[in-house]
């Protein structure tokens, strides 16, 4: 491992004191659905945000590793620290705020899959990505969930890659965890659109 690359490799993209952080400000908003089920403004915003600080963090180390400043290997070591994180079990807070946390939790195993499967160029460029999400929801039917989260997972390479999921193919998609996973690789197309400020960052700022 080159110098340059040890001084990424110990660097912290993502804490678990930052993970910490976000499940106090949790536990502070007292977060409930409206009648709706819908969550609130301000206080669901809380979870939105959470999902981006992990999603930001993953790109930060793929960025890394596009850059050739550090290896694979090293990117998924890195990748796995954060999901370690972001996937851990959690002490309860109350009904609906771990309901939003289980949510986003099966949110973001879909974008740590798709960055694994990036990171080991496990898929097929060819591939077209809106016929990938009608074989992910069709192995989901035949409740063949490893395979389903494999194919979400090469969607979300996909994606990492510079494709895009066409927005009839979202809007067809019925409830169930493909749909949770692809809101996870979802939350990674909108980070990658957005600023792109992560390719270059060289110091993590605290939440």
């Amino acid at each position: 491992m080159s110098g340059r690359e040890d001084e990424a490799f110990h660097h912290d993209f993502y804490t678990e004191e930052r993970w910490k952080n976000w499940l106090n400000q949790v536990k502070e908003s007292n977060f409930k659905f409206v009648e709706s089920a819908e969550p609130q403004g301000k206080e669901g915003a809380i979870f939105v945000n959470m999902e981006d600080d992990i999603i930001l963090a993953c790109l930060k180390i793929i960025a890394k590793r596009d850059k050739n400043q550090i290896s694979s290997e090293s990117a998924l070591q890195m990748l796995f620290r954060v999901r370690n994180i972001a996937l851990a079990e959690i002490d309860p807070i109350s009904e609906d705020a771990d309901l939003m946390i289980e949510s986003l939790q099966t949110s973001l195993m879909g974008s740590f899959a798709a960055c694994e499967c990036y990171l080991n160029k496990d898929y097929d460029e060819k591939d077209d990505v809106n016929d990938l999400v009608k074989v992910a929801l069709e192995a989901e039917e035949s409740d063949d969930i490893e395979i389903s989260l494999a194919t979400v997972a090469e969607i979300g390479a996909h994606i990492l890659s510079g494709k895009q999921l066409s927005d009839k193919t979202m809007e067809d998609i019925p409830y169930g965890l493909v749909a949770e996973w692809l809101d996870g690789i979802e939350s990674i197309a909108a980070a990658m659109v957005g600023s792109d400020s992560y390719k270059d960052d060289e110091e993590d700022d605290e939440s």
